[in-house]
């Protein structure tokens, strides 16, 4: 039994892309995974294809821009599991618009669940973190680092993520929670309208990024990568 098994993570936008990667990586590691989505059958469906192991996989319908809503996910996964050792905040939408086309609520719905959306996902599990001292990743983006054209709300989005995982890893290690934020740049998922396929075998893959969150799960606890910035390892092809 490796020391993952059985401990129990809780994956937000976990029904499809990135966070997909990241449960199966986390279930194949021998975890316990509660995924949620906007939409309860797409959770539903996606815990389903994951593994038919009903006492290892929840499915849950959240909005994490409401905090009422984290609140009651992250009460059902407590309930379900009885604990909570790992938080992935990795719901995210991107409006990849001129700042004269983006409209209000383009903006509003990019920060309120790009950053206000994480607040939400940790200050809601944060309790239950302290009785396990567990992990908190939060999946940002080198668009966290890097601006560019027609990226006012994301990059906002994903600079201010950035920012706020790096100051919450300060003020939780007191607690002996740790804290990291991956920073992938081109990943195949369907993101921002984008259909995968054979094109995109170039970019990163969500399990690749799931192989990454089990690996810092079973770092030494004397050490944290607080910050990982990921790119392809070879230029993009058109």
């Amino acid at each position: 039994m490796n020391e993952l098994t059985n401990k129990v993570a809780y994956i937000t936008g976990g029904s499809k892309g990135i966070g997909y990667g990241i449960a199966k990586k986390l279930l194949e590691k021998g975890m316990r995974v509660a995924i949620t989505s906007r939409s309860l059958a797409s959770a539903q469906k996606a815990a389903s294809s994951l593994t038919d192991d009903k006492k290892r996989i929840l499915g849950l319908e959240s909005d994490t821009s409401s905090f009422a809503s984290e609140q009651k996910a992250i009460d059902e996964v407590v309930k379900h599991f009885g604990q909570l050792d790992v938080v992935v905040a990795n719901a995210g939408v991107g409006h990849l618009v001129s700042f004269d086309d983006i409209t209000v609520e383009q903006w509003t719905e990019t920060i309120n669940t790009n950053l206000t959306g994480v607040f939400n996902t940790v200050k809601t599990s944060l309790p239950a973190l302290k009785q396990t001292k567990g992990y908190v990743i939060t999946i940002a983006s080198l668009a966290g680092a890097n601006f560019f054209e027609k990226g006012t709300a994301y990059n906002a989005s994903k600079f201010g993520l950035v920012g706020f995982t790096q100051a919450l890893m300060l003020d939780v290690r007191k607690h002996d929670i740790k804290v990291t934020t991956i920073m992938p740049g081109s990943v195949a998922t369907e993101f921002g309208d984008n259909i995968v396929s054979e094109k995109d075998a170039w970019k990163i893959q969500p399990e690749d990024i799931g192989q990454m969150v089990a690996d810092l799960l079973e770092m030494n606890p004397r050490t944290l990568p607080s910050k990982i910035e990921v790119r392809p390892s070879k230029p993009g092809k058109g």
